[in-house]
């Protein structure tokens, strides 16, 4: 039996773990934010940065210098990065805190939310594009990738189509908001309030006070019904319909997929994994164990797939415990259709 085979035997199992893993997850994103970098000029520009140790076939660094903006203006009241993209402070409370007008350099080996490896990696699928550049973001939050890739194509003059998927209500709004600040025509883009599952149908997801500084919710699925009748009306949950790949595209073929969905990577992978195959030519995705980055590099290795970028999650320890303080990333193109 095939690897790929048997991990999507164990996908209902995978789903129980994850479920029972909200409250967790929430505490390593509270741990995120406390430990996260504010600004690139903090983060060692040598060897010592963690943000160096990515392993890659291409040269990251030089790719992500050719997107590189020159001599771009100040936006008052946004932080605007090297791809020109702006985001306002306002929307990350405790994270982007006094950070209005300020215009980031190069990304390396990082800035406020991403590294060389996940920039790199994003940037080859916009490097590969022709003619549309179409984008799938899972847990798409506000548009990070939609904004930053959907600016990257549109320097080169590629048509856009931007795709993603949000549980949290506030972030879909963010997002919308932000991808119109940037300037993307209402046609060039498509955010869906709910949930990217291994199957359709509904899930649960918290309701929190405070969107901008809560990064890191994730869904309940396999809920009864007695659990759903409660949770809504307790109104910590709203109950939002589960997407497949196939629902999401349309049929459509996807330039990159970036998958980052607080742990459920390895159960949306197996059940959608034909659909992958057969739609997409390159994958991104943010990783939440070591355990998930063995499992997914089985999987995709086993089935043939290219590893074009891979920098492993980076951990903390609380009480003996490992906790991610950073995710990994993990890249893959699809020898059929890249």
């Amino acid at each position: 039996m095939r690897l790929s085979t048997k991990l999507a035997l164990k996908v209902p199992q995978i789903r129980r773990l994850w479920t029972h893993r909200s409250n967790l997850v929430a505490e390593v994103a509270d741990l995120r934010t406390r430990l996260a970098i504010p600004t690139s000029a903090e983060i060692p520009a040598n060897g010592d940065s963690p943000f160096y140790h990515y392993h890659c076939d291409v040269d990251a660094q030089d790719l992500i210098r050719r997107y590189a903006l020159v001599d771009q203006p100040s936006t008052p009241g946004m932080l605007t990065n090297f791809l020109g993209v702006k985001i306002p402070p306002a929307d990350f409370a405790g994270i982007l805190d006094g950070r209005e007008g300020e215009v980031e350099g190069v990304p390396i080996p990082a800035n406020w939310h991403a590294d060389i490896a996940e920039w790199a990696a994003a940037l080859r699928a916009v490097d590969a594009a022709t003619g549309t550049f179409r984008i799938i973001e899972l847990g798409c939050g506000w548009g990070c990738w939609l904004n930053n890739m959907g600016a990257a194509a549109r320097s080169r003059g590629l048509a856009l189509d931007l795709i993603g998927i949000e549980g949290d209500e506030g972030h879909v709004a963010s997002a919308r908001r932000i991808l119109a600040a940037n300037g993307f025509a209402e046609s060039d883009y498509r955010v869906v309030h709910g949930i990217a599952a291994p199957k359709p149908g509904k899930a649960l997801f918290p309701v929190v006070a405070n969107p901008g500084a809560t990064w890191g919710s994730a869904p309940r699925f396999d809920a009864s019904e007695a659990e759903i009748a409660e949770a809504t009306a307790s109104g910590g949950y709203a109950l939002l319909n589960a997407m497949t790949l196939d629902e999401l595209t349309k049929g459509q073929p996807v330039d990159l997929l970036h998958v980052d969905i607080q742990g459920g990577e390895t159960a949306f992978l197996a059940d959608n994994f034909d659909d992958i195959k057969r739609l997409v030519k390159r994958i991104l995705i943010g990783t939440h164990s070591r355990s998930i980055e063995g499992d997914i590099m089985r999987m995709m290795l086993d089935a043939g797939w290219r590893l074009e970028m891979e920098r492993p999650a980076i951990l903390g320890i609380a009480d003996s415990v490992p906790h991610v303080v950073v995710d990994g990333v993990q890249a893959y193109g699809n020898p059929r259709i890249g």
